[in-house]
């Protein structure tokens, strides 16, 4: 698809594949306008920069990917203030903590809050339809944007058994990934406002985001869209499978597989032994930041791999 893809400059606005690939996505997801852009941090950093000012604050989640994953950038890069609020166990941020961390209006002593930003799926677990509706209710009652940082809006869509508009038709503006679980090389698309997309296009550009002939990666991530958003499925029951089968491992605690990420824990100071034996086994896992390690299927993953991964697993602790 990348190959045949027609090309054009897209920092003139004349790439026809990306052109395609950004009306796609505004159209299918309810928005104005969208923006293909080369990451998911870059995306979500160009959707704080448009939503905010300098000296401006956004709402976001203590462990969520746009505060704590991000270098800082909105703080860093746009002069906008974090105020973090701490997850309930679903995910979610209570509403009255929401609530109690908007700060009044006029007064010079704060931050302006402008924007309430919501992660989706969290630590692969889809949020409550009912709760995006009811934290979309808030930000409109106090007059804040609302961003959704949709990296896996898509497995979130399959596991809710809803479209991805669904899940996103409260929101201001998301950032949805192509190269995670739908399987793209690279890319994400900003949607939103046709204003707030011009915006972001500026700052894409100030950022070093503008790139030429990038149609052929366009083209890929319509490939994505067009094969890998159903096959998340298989995704979610190869996870629900492994998850299953390590809980029966005596020593390992296993939570998650809400969609296609797990975590495992494993007994304290064990994690490196057991990186190195899974690696002799052909499963290479990230270990040494803690106890806690995360899996996660994608479409590389098939049931032979999944398999082999209970086999290192069960040989490590048997």
């Amino acid at each position: 698809a990348g190959l045949r893809a027609a090309v054009g400059d897209d920092v003139m606005g004349d790439d026809p594949s990306v052109n395609a690939l950004q009306a796609r996505v505004a159209s299918e997801l309810g928005f104005e306008a969208a923006l293909f852009v080369p990451s998911g941090t870059q995306s979500n950093l160009l959707a704080l920069m448009a939503h905010c000012e300098r000296g401006d604050e956004y709402l976001v989640g203590m462990d969520a990917h746009t505060y704590k994953y991000e270098g800082g950038g909105a703080a860093v890069l746009g002069s906008i203030q974090p105020q973090p609020i701490v997850h309930a166990a679903d995910g979610t941020l209570p509403l009255e903590a929401v609530a109690a961390a908007i700060k009044p209006l006029g007064d010079p002593h704060f931050a302006r809050t402008r924007l309430l930003a919501l992660e989706n799926t969290w630590h692969g677990r889809p949020l409550p339809l009912d709760y995006l509706a009811a934290a979309g209710e808030l930000a409109r009652r106090h007059g804040l944007a609302y961003h959704l940082d949709g990296a896996r809006l898509y497995n979130a869509a399959v596991a809710c058994g809803v479209p991805a508009r669904e899940i996103i038709r409260h929101f201001d503006s998301v950032s949805v990934c192509l190269s995670k679980g739908l399987g793209a090389p690279v890319g994400s698309v900003l949607a939103g406002s046709k204003a707030l997309v011009d915006t972001a296009r500026r700052w894409r550009k100030v950022l070093g985001g503008g790139w030429r002939q990038a149609g052929l990666l366009a083209a890929m991530g319509q490939h994505a869209l067009d094969h890998h958003v159903a096959r998340l499925a298989d995704d979610r029951r190869r996870a629900a499978e492994l998850a299953a089968a390590l809980r029966a491992v005596p020593g390992l605690v296993v939570e998650g597989a809400f969609t296609n990420i797990l975590f495992v824990t494993v007994p304290d100071g064990r994690q490196g032994e057991l990186a190195k034996h899974l690696e002799s086994q052909g499963v290479r896992i990230a270990a040494g930041r803690g106890p806690r390690i995360r899996l996660v299927t994608h479409l590389d993953i098939d049931d032979a791999g999944i398999e082999r991964t209970l086999a290192a697993f069960r040989s490590f602790f048997a």
